[in-house]
């Protein structure tokens, strides 16, 4: 038997608020189902387990605030619950046509179950067309778009305050709910099924969902505390540099050309792309400072700021970023920004960042000094694409050009291989057709 603790899903993460189970007693989970979301303060998140079993009991009801390391829930040995034998009318013989049953409900994998509850889908509803009946990516994604799928009436709960509303004959629906995202607890169903409580006259109306200044000015909080640590304890230094992005934009505007407008590629796609690349080149640059020593990563996972909705910013990663093709690229970007605005990032994007990018794009400054993300060394900011007079083989012309600046840390490397790593994400980008 194993517990399911609360994650750690940030370097300055100390607590956390479970604000949903998508489980229940008795359910069987496998390593890397998403079992629940948690309120990080700065955004939700989905999170799943790395145990298997049978949930044997939940042991934080949903509203709660607890320390980072804590038992949500006991996970226990066990297998899948056997389908119950079938109940209907015997075999006939195959002369006599069978009457119509009522289909019973397709298979789901998880990665199908979970993709149906984030847009709303009811799976059970689904018709398969996989093997076997199975449900498919496509059938969700295709009940989703159908303008005639009800829309989702399920109710954000806890296990205890689910089971006292059945006992009550209670509809969730009516309960006003005072947890996060308006989730009902036990003491809203409590309070609502007290006779004291529920006078003749008209019924209280349901209380809003956190308010978005609460939840922005505690993003503001945590995100403050976090760079005044950094500043304090990260020796920073800065550099910049104005890069060439006349070829890479030319490319782009030819490779738009000829494709859809969902598929079309940004000038964002080759900054990251030339940027992961450029830190497997320079190590010093990816990676964590920990217990006084640094700790290059194998890996590039490229964390990309956000700016969120209600105000702050989160920077979850695009794992591995730099073996990534530059369509699947854009193809993870967009999901990834999707999902961060809409609270579903999962534990993974958010603890593996080993190096951040702040692009302001069309909108922002022409430069952009971040503040270094504990533990990892560096942060790097490109700033809004301008066109600039510019010398290029002897002809001075227009062209267009951006801002790139680093925030290194000085203890692992300094401004000799800093301007390398500058340099190479320059030349990287003068031959977009190579990313």
């Amino acid at each position: 038997m194993g517990d399911f603790l609360m994650p750690s899903l940030g370097a300055d993460m100390e607590r956390g608020t479970l604000t949903e189970w998508m489980i229940k007693p008795g359910d069987y989970v496998h390593r890397g189902d998403i079992v629940a979301a948690v309120d990080t303060q700065k955004t939700v998140m989905d999170v799943e387990t790395f145990e298997e079993g049978v949930v044997a009991e939940l042991l934080v009801d949903v509203g709660e605030n607890v320390p980072v390391g804590t038992a949500l829930a006991r996970i226990g040995t066990g297998s899948p619950k056997p389908k119950p034998p079938p109940t209907g009318p015997r075999p006939v013989p195959p002369s006599v046509p069978l009457p119509e049953t009522s289909p019973t409900s397709p298979p789901l994998s998880p990665p199908v179950r979970h993709l149906a509850h984030e847009l709303g889908v009811d799976a059970s509803t689904v018709r398969g067309s996989g093997r076997g009946g199975a449900v498919t990516r496509h059938d969700v994604e295709a009940a989703a778009a159908t303008p005639a799928a009800p829309p989702s009436t399920r109710v954000r709960s806890s296990p205890r305050a689910r089971a006292l509303a059945e006992q009550l004959h209670l509809d969730l629906a009516g309960v006003p709910g005072t947890g996060p995202a308006g989730a009902v607890t036990f003491d809203d169903v409590q309070r609502l099924g007290t006779p004291a409580a529920t006078p003749a006259a008209t019924p209280t109306p349901p209380k809003s969902p956190p308010h978005a200044d609460d939840r922005s000015a505690g993003l503001r909080e945590a995100i403050g505390t976090l760079m005044a640590r950094s500043k304090k304890t990260i020796p920073h230094y800065y550099l910049s540099d104005t890069i060439d992005l006349e070829p890479g934009i030319d490319w782009i505007h030819r490779q738009n050309l000829t494709r859809p407008v969902a598929e079309r590629l940004v000038p964002a796609a080759l900054l990251f792309k030339a940027t992961a690349l450029a830190a497997r080149q320079v190590p010093e640059m990816n990676g964590f400072y920990a217990d006084g020593a640094f700790q290059p990563s194998a890996a590039v996972d490229l964390g990309v700021a956000v700016a969120l909705r209600s105000g702050g910013l989160v920077a979850p990663a695009i794992l591995a970023a730099d073996t990534l093709a530059l369509d699947e690229l854009m193809t993870r970007m967009r999901d990834l920004v999707a999902r961060a605005r809409s609270g579903h990032l999962r534990r993974a994007e958010m603890a593996a960042p080993t190096l951040t990018i702040t692009n302001l794009g069309e909108l922002g400054a022409e430069s952009v000094f971040g503040v270094i993300y504990p533990p990892q060394v560096a942060l790097v900011g490109f700033g809004r694409i301008v066109q600039r007079p510019w010398a290029h083989e002897g002809l001075l012309g227009v062209r267009s050009v951006a801002t790139v600046t680093l925030s290194a840390d000085h203890r692992v490397s300094d401004g000799l291989s800093g301007s390398r790593f500058l340099r190479i994400i320059g030349e990287l980008l003068e031959k977009p057709e190579e990313l």
